[in-house]
């Protein structure tokens, strides 16, 4: 019962070490990468859905 109490976030409020530079960077550029292609994604993906949604929509000058 005492375990489930045990909050496991106290366990990581240690002493913060800095990274090496190297390390660093590698996880920057990662992260930077990512980004772009999350961008690019949807760039080439965002409009799909308006787009397929304008053509099923039947306007009111078409109805008459």
């Amino acid at each position: 019962m005492l375990e489930q109490n045990k909050n496991p976030f106290k366990g990581i409020q240690g002493d913060l070490k800095d990274v090496p530079p190297e390390l660093r960077r590698k996880v920057m550029n990662d992260i930077a990468m990512a980004k772009l292609l999350m961008d690019m994604a949807t760039l080439f993906t965002g409009n799909y859905s308006s787009l397929i949604e304008g053509m099923l929509k039947t306007s009111e000058k078409n109805q008459k």
